[in-house]
């Protein structure tokens, strides 16, 4: 754990020295217990011991992210912005720089969601709808021809 002064902004032009707690993932991956823990989403650290009862989903879903990046299971959910709100008062630091993965590292989850590759998932069923379609016809009517 590491704690570094990083300079903010008060939204008034004046700069404010903000004190900014790093844990390295092996830290976080200790705390992985209902008594402790901690979980990492867009390269912060919350302690949601607090909350484990009050989940939603029930404690279990939190207890199976313990100690890790829950990132992607945090978005796939689609929490709402009150969620995103409320777990503004669970963090406790950053992830240290060293240990953030090149897609973790963002703060907040990508505004551009489209999905670049989506189409590829839908081109085959579609090309084989039109193929079965066609090979139907020609020999239904080929058939019809011959009688």
């Amino acid at each position: 754990m590491a704690t570094v002064e990083a300079s903010g902004s008060d939204g008034k032009g004046q700069g404010v020295e903000t004190p900014v707690t790093y844990y390295r993932l092996e830290e976080v991956a200790k705390r992985n217990s209902s008594k402790d823990i901690w979980l990492v989403i867009h390269g912060r650290v919350y302690d949601i011991t607090r909350f484990l009862n009050e989940h939603p989903g029930g404690e279990e879903v939190l207890l199976e992210q313990a100690g890790a990046d829950a990132s992607e299971s945090f978005e796939d959910v689609g929490h709402s912005s009150d969620a995103r709100e409320m777990l503004k008062q669970y963090y406790i630091g950053d992830v240290h720089p060293n240990d953030l993965k090149p897609e973790s590292g963002s703060k907040e989850p990508s505004k551009n969601n489209t999905c670049k590759s989506c189409w590829s998932y839908w081109i085959f069923p579609i090309i084989g709808a039109i193929l079965l379609g066609f090979l139907y016809r020609y020999y239904y009517t080929s058939e019809s021809k011959s009688s």
